[in-house]
């Protein structure tokens, strides 16, 4: 049987926590892409739009809206409804997952038998090739809609309030996404419920992306450069970390922390 060992990296945490003085080949970027100017950010030449969703059934805030749309395809959103105090302990918890001892956050692991890669669960992406460069960065990805079709196996049971506090937040992201698709469709002359009609239930997952330090971060990513298939990702940034960087233009340009606003990213599906 063929050694299939590479289809289960190394725990990134761990990596990090063994005092490596430079990453794993297998995530050291190739000569080419070290050069690329997704290295190498720029401060945004100009301020990302912002929209206020409390305003939106107006026609000076849809007009940003659809300024944001299609001049950028993203945007901060400001007096979006969810308390600052929800954000707050969904970021803490999340830290506190991250935290835990190994064997404890192994219990929920994205890898059936150490092998086979499921979406939901801790750990880290697919790796699809052994000359796949990976990312410097751990996950939890669980399903939060349908509420039916949650898999709790894969919710982790402590801290004891993630459960809870998740679903409140997920509630809430959800009101936000009917929010602007909505505002979306009114811009398109079209029915407010048009999309919303069309999506069926769609699924709807949280993603947790840790990004432990590592000793040599300009040779590698912590997640490479991707657009998201999805409808649209609302994005809760963390204020004490930065790195993230979004292209517009065909340049890259560094984005700050704006404490309780959300940064919301059209997906693929939706630009379409």
């Amino acid at each position: 049987m063929a050694d299939e060992s590479w289809r289960a990296p190394a725990i990134v945490q761990e990596l990090a926590a063994a005092g490596v003085e430079e990453p794993p080949s297998r995530y050291l970027l190739r000569e080419k892409d070290r050069s690329d100017v997704k290295l190498v950010a720029a401060e945004l030449p100009e301020p990302l739009p912002v929209v206020d969703l409390s305003r939106l059934d107006g026609a000076e805030e849809a007009t940003k809206l659809r300024v944001a749309l299609q001049n950028w395809g993203f945007f901060l959103l400001t007096n979006h409804g969810v308390e600052a105090s929800l954000m707050d302990s969904v970021m803490n918890l999340s830290r506190e997952f991250f935290n835990q001892p190994i064997e404890r956050k192994q219990k929920f692991s994205n890898l059936i038998d150490g092998k086979n890669f499921q979406i939901q669960g801790y750990g880290t992406d697919r790796v699809v090739t052994q000359d796949q460069i990976l990312d410097w960065s751990d996950r939890l990805h669980l399903r939060v809609e349908p509420k039916e079709e949650q898999d709790l196996a894969f919710w982790p049971d402590h801290p004891e309030s993630f459960r809870d506090v998740l679903n409140k937040y997920a509630s809430g992201t959800k009101r936000i996404r009917d929010d602007i698709i909505q505002a979306m469709a009114k811009l398109l002359e079209l029915d407010e419920d048009y999309f919303l009609d069309r999506l069926n239930e769609a699924p709807a997952f949280a993603r947790f992306n840790y990004y432990p330090p590592c000793p040599r971060p300009d040779l590698v990513f912590g997640i490479r450069p991707h657009s998201d298939g999805t409808l649209l990702t609302i994005l809760l940034v963390d204020k004490d970390v930065s790195g993230l960087q979004v292209q517009r233009d065909g340049k890259w340009s560094n984005v700050e922390a704006t404490p309780h606003t959300l940064l919301i990213n059209l997906g693929d599906t939706m630009e379409y």
